[in-house]
């Protein structure tokens, strides 16, 4: 093999090597554990004005009769108006009485009670039943659309296992009311001026509320932390001022509490829900009954937020001052086992910072052997602590204060003026150490170190670290563990299905669990055994390869391998360019030779006639800091690849590095938007180590991002014939990091464009408004996938199945009823209008399924490929199923929920679950399905890509760039390449 073929220079030798690849280039396969990042994609043009569609179509479908009118959706009948409801007042209340305690002072409207001591009469019972079913008669909007219903349950399976699932079924008596009460918080002025702008913590207002309702009240309802409260018991309403007094976790001082009823719940509305008798979900009844469910453990666990509760009990010690609790997250959901509610609850483990004393925190998390070694330590000091919240111990208060930096002087020389708050004596100069022994008899010990500034810019209020505990449930990021704690941690959050079983069915009758008192108090009991249902496993596809015969995939964990087979297409790589980003790297260099003959060889056993590389380019690591000498240097290649073989473009440039590093995102948005060839990222050492299946790996993404077809199910899909000319599509919407409030939410839609295979697809990107989940672009991106599908194959999809990610229950209707008539507003015609089946595929939910008969779960003990759940634990009437199409190596298996919105395709439920599992087959980065249907999962890789755009956009144009469309658009070589691969 020559050393150099037209490069600028000779091949650096150098040795050793370095650690894995890149996200995008080098991870194999499945989604199992979690999605491979790294590889998105964009789509070139405005989609206001996508391009005009061609006039001439071979093989055109007819226009079918059949076709649903206008936008064939399915409008709701009109319901007629609710009868007239007479407002509740807050004499009619039932149970016992509630009023403002002591400390809270009815201000405005007055008592509607003559006495302050007799509580109202109670009203029939009669009455409110009759006024709260005029109050409830539903009213919904013209035009919606509803998801549709389940047409049938699945019969399709080579055997069937028995399981039992994190489910536990909830009973609840349907004669109950809750009561939804709309409440409000405002600081009262003292002295005239305005409240505060500042709006009150969750925290603050739970503790206003937890005072303004006394003895069995509390225990009798329920509060989200923001506007709504649900009750068991009629409330009175109005006007309170109640008083917060010092040394409470909340500002002192006074507050108006107003509430005021919204409406009355009855509970048998939710179970005429659940037996189909109505159509419209009844979403308040379902957000008070889940908010009941986590009032326990909301008072009892450390909360995140209120979705997951954790608790230091056997928490696992992971050093430096930190700590693994466990906890669950719980959910409730409307089943059909036995037409009841459901409460999901799963297990999760969170590194949090221990409640230590500040001084032995920053021992143990900066190794530091004593306080005289804090000074040196100052910068590193103020890094981890800033931004946490510490209680005192110097007096008696449950106050917390958050640090917001450190002392330049330490406390034998901080002095401050002391003001008497009552104006008897005149300001003084204090001494810190003096104030301390003078005002609270305190001793200060470490004289010679900062102090804790826990006070406002332009108002310091300074504490001796000594006296700072750090308050207990602070979280700590996982990605600022060190590599040895962060896989501990893991290893502790993957466990075994038995051993999760176990935690989650302990978590479920813990005193601090969901279930307590306050649910008793609404009349709901819950069954502490997991619910057991009977699954199906569904067989596994052959697959074609290069060669006459299909592929059988292995029984157990359903994988095969490519020794002695070839891909099925495979495309040849005759000019392409290698650049190496290792040079002068003494124990990371890549060893050029044996690197690309490996890789060659390797490519050629798989059916690619790889030549050598035209142009061998070596530069260092630091060239990818710069966005504009990278794109000089890739020019300038491709510029020498383009002479040296007379014109011809280069298909590829391979690029070798020495580690991870954050200009990848640049290499990635230069090749792809800016110069038009798709590149191929790894890292030197496991090149170097030339490893048959990591050379195999990085040719199954060479092959796809070339244009070929790597592997296909032998056969047809499910549920279509060979000349159906179906389009598969998946969305997604990848949102910017919580903390960000500006950067562009980027929404990404892939589109396949081959048939009957199934397995080429083309993506299009686009910034959209911050964190907005609906798809702005929706229709017109669609239609632009399917103009590139018309282009090349000479005929417009006759069906299409769009697959959608990242939406909860409660944007359905937003789907349906936005994104779904934009699609066919944007592609409908005439004479084309191809039926549409809109599937949702949730990865974020909590349902695990355990096999009950261990023989039956494998060696991991996690359930079989192909296990698929559509009974008992899914909707009662809506079309969802549970599918877990991959094989658990390690942890516990977590199935895709897929839940069908719309179909006009016909599907039954034996058709789409093959279907899907079938396609989990074709994924082209490895040779095992995945645990996500590949549109979604390359959707979401389009949108990550995106990302990573963004970010290249808002280095070059700060003031705005982000939200350009030009900086996602892909160049025209590239625009229905799989280089997102």
């Amino acid at each position: 093999m020559e050393s150099n073929r037209g490069g600028n220079s000779g091949r650096g030798r150098g040795r050793g090597g370095g650690r894995r690849s890149n996200s995008d280039d080098q991870q194999q396969g499945g989604r199992g554990g979690g999605r491979g990042r790294g590889y998105e994609g964009s789509g070139r043009g405005s989609y206001n004005q996508p391009p005009a569609r061609p006039q001439q179509w071979v093989n055109r479908p007819p226009p079918q009769s059949n076709q649903p009118p206008a936008w064939g959706y399915r409008p709701s009948q009109p319901q007629p108006p609710p009868a007239q409801s007479v407002a509740a007042g807050p004499s009619t209340w039932t149970g016992r009485p509630w009023g403002p305690p002591p400390s809270a002072q009815p201000v405005l409207p007055p008592p509607a009670s003559p006495s302050a001591a007799s509580p109202p009469a109670p009203a029939p019972a009669v009455e409110i039943r009759r006024e709260s079913e005029k109050t409830l008669s539903p009213k919904r909007k013209e035009g919606q659309i509803e998801a549709i219903r389940r047409p049938d349950h699945g019969t399709l399976a080579v055997r069937r296992i028995n399981l039992v699932v994190n489910h536990f079924p909830i009973s609840f008596n349907a004669e109950t009311t809750v009561y939804h009460y709309d409440v409000d918080v405002k600081p009262v002025s003292t002295d005239g001026s305005r409240p505060a702008k500042k709006p009150l913590r969750k925290s603050d207002l739970r503790f206003i509320k937890d005072l303004a309702f006394p003895g069995v009240a509390l225990l009798k309802t329920v509060y989200d932390g923001e506007k709504n409260v649900f009750s068991a018991v009629r409330l009175g309403e109005g006007k309170f001022r109640v008083d917060v007094p010092d040394g409470e976790d909340v500002r002192s001082g006074s507050y108006f509490f107003t509430i005021k009823l919204v409406n009355e719940l009855p509970l048998s509305k939710l179970n005429d829900y659940l037996k189909g008798n109505v159509a419209q979900v009844p979403r308040d009844t379902l957000q008070g009954l889940d908010l009941v469910m986590k009032e326990n453990p909301m008072r009892t666990r450390i909360a995140l937020g209120s979705r997951s509760f954790f608790s230091d009990r056997n928490a696992s010690d992971l050093r430096g001052g930190l700590a693994a609790y466990k906890g669950f997250i719980p959910s409730l959901k409307p089943t059909g086992q036995g037409l009841s509610l459901s409460l999901c609850i799963d297990y999760s483990v969170l590194a949090f910072r221990k409640p230590l004393p500040v001084i032995e925190f920053l021992k143990q998390h900066l190794n530091l052997r004593g306080v005289n070694e804090f000074p040196r330590a100052g910068r590193d000091i103020v890094e981890v602590l800033r931004g946490l919240k510490v209680k005192v111990n110097h007096r008696r208060t449950n106050q917390k204060y958050t640090i917001r930096g450190l002392t330049r002087e330490v406390p034998r020389d901080y002095f401050f003026e002391l003001v008497d708050q009552e104006g008897g004596a005149p300001p003084r100069r204090v001494n810190l150490v003096d104030y301390f022994r003078e005002k609270w008899g305190k001793e200060i010990v470490h004289r010679d170190i900062p102090c804790l500034d826990v006070g406002k810019p332009n108002k310091p209020n300074v504490i001796p670290m000594e006296f700072c505990v750090l308050a207990e449930g602070q979280r700590f990021p996982k990605e600022n563990l060190d590599k040895d704690t962060a896989v501990y941690l893991k290893k502790l959050t993957l466990v075994k299905p038995s051993e999760r079983r176990d935690n989650i069915c302990e978590m479920v009758k813990a005193d601090d669990g969901c279930f307590g008192e306050i649910a008793r108090n609404f009349g709901i009991s819950l069954d502490t055994n997991m619910t057991k249902v009977g699954a199906r496993v569904i067989g596994a596809p052959e697959l074609k390869v290069g060669g006459s015969r299909p592929v059988r995939v292995d029984a157990e964990k359903c994988q095969w391998n490519l020794l002695g087979k070839s891909f099925l297409d495979a495309k040849s790589m005759d000019c392409w360019a290698l650049l190496d980003f290792t040079q002068g790297d003494r124990y990371n260099g890549l060893m050029v030779d044996p690197f690309v003959n490996n890789l060659i060889g390797r490519s050629r056993n798989l059916g690619i006639q790889m030549a050598e590389p035209v142009v061998y380019r070596q530069t260092r690591m630091q060239d990818l800091s710069s966005v504009d000498r990278l794109e000089k240097i890739l020019k300038e290649i491709v510029s020498e690849a383009s002479r040296l073989s007379k014109g011809k473009k280069p298909q590829m440039i391979v690029c070798a590095m020495s580690r991870r590093d954050p200009g990848y995102k640049y290499i990635k948005w230069i090749s792809e938007t800016q110069i038009g060839v798709v590149t191929q990222c790894c890292l030197s050492q496991p090149a170097n180590k030339g490893q048959d299946q990591y050379l195999a790996n990085i040719c199954l993404k060479i092959n796809a991002k070339l244009g070929g077809t790597n592997f296909e199910v032998a056969g047809k899909l499910s549920g279509f014939e060979p000349t159906d000319h179906v389009m598969f599509i998946g969305a997604d919407v990848n949102h910017p990091a919580p903390m960000n409030k500006e950067c562009p939410s980027i929404a990404a839609v892939v589109g396949t464009v081959n048939w009957p295979a199934a397995n080429r697809y083309a993506a299009r990107v686009s910034p959209q408004k911050h964190r907005c989940e609906t798809i702005q672009n929706f229709g017109a991106m669609c239609s632009d996938l399917v103009d590139a599908y018309a282009r090349l194959n000479r005929v417009r999809p006759r069906k299409i199945v769009v697959f959608r990610d990242g939406v909860s229950e409660g944007q359905f209707e937003m789907v349906l009823g936005q994104e779904l008539l934009d699609l066919k507003k944007a592609i409908y015609r005439d004479d084309y209008q191809p039926p549409i089946t809109v599937i949702v595929a949730q990865k974020r939910h909590q349902t695990r399924l355990f096999v009950e008969n261990k023989n039956d779960g494998g060696q991991t003990g996690n359930v079989p490929p192909g296990t698929v759940v559509d009974t008992t634990i899914v909707h009662p009437h809506d079309f969802d199923f549970y599918l877990c199409s991959h094989y658990g190596g390690i942890g516990t298996s977590k199935p895709t929920h897929y839940y069908v919105l719309w179909d006009e395709n016909k599907f039954t439920s034996n058709h789409l679950q093959k279907l899907i599992y079938d396609m989990c087959f074709t994924f082209v980065r490895c040779t095992k399905p995945v645990s996500l249907v590949p549109p979604v999962y390359y959707a979401d890789l389009v949108a990550y890509r995106g990302r990573m755009f963004q970010e290249v956009a808002l280095e070059k144009d700060p003031r705005g760039g982000s939200f350009d469309q030009s900086f996602y658009s892909m160049h025209t070589n590239l625009l229905n390449n799989m280089f997102f691969v």
